[in-house]
């Protein structure tokens, strides 16, 4: 919702200010709604960032900078200011309620693997044991997922 490209931006400041450093960025991609398509297109994009923060506390960061942007969470895969995602945490598994890493659902979406590949595809996935890259060349996600400029 907004302004897509700013929204991206600011969020990805905020994650730099209070989360850690951002080490790597994926470019913009442009993909139709996933879910709930009778909404405008999503933009996307893959951060590295390093981080002195538990998977916890960088999920409750995540959380807040969510809602401090103007988040309001009424419909699954509905409309949104922002949608910040953990994908991985270095090689660790977790499972709790509010939080689960590696992603639930990243082998099954062309629009998460597409950027987290351009800055890793090499990573594996700790649950699965493939590389991004594998993830991505198996995905049979038909999702139309293109560069955004």
């Amino acid at each position: 919702m907004g302004n897509r490209q700013l929204n991206l931006e600011l969020s990805r400041k905020e994650i730099g200010d209070q989360c850690g450093k951002v080490t790597k960025l994926s470019s913009l991609y442009e993909t139709a709604a996933w879910g709930n398509t009778d909404q405008p297109s999503f933009l996307n994009q893959a951060l590295e960032v390093e981080t002195l923060l538990t998977a916890k506390d960088l999920m409750r960061k995540i959380l807040k900078i969510e809602k401090n942007m103007g988040r309001v969470r009424k419909e699954k895969y509905g409309p949104r200011i922002i949608d910040i995602d953990i994908l991985l945490f270095n090689e660790e598994i977790y499972d709790y309620s509010f939080l689960k890493i590696p992603h639930p659902e990243l082998q099954n979406r062309r629009f998460a693997l597409l950027p987290l590949a351009e800055i890793a595809p090499g990573i594996v996935h700790p649950g699965l044991n493939k590389t991004i890259a594998r993830l991505l060349s198996d995905c049979t996600d038909e999702l139309e997922v293109k560069k955004y400029s």
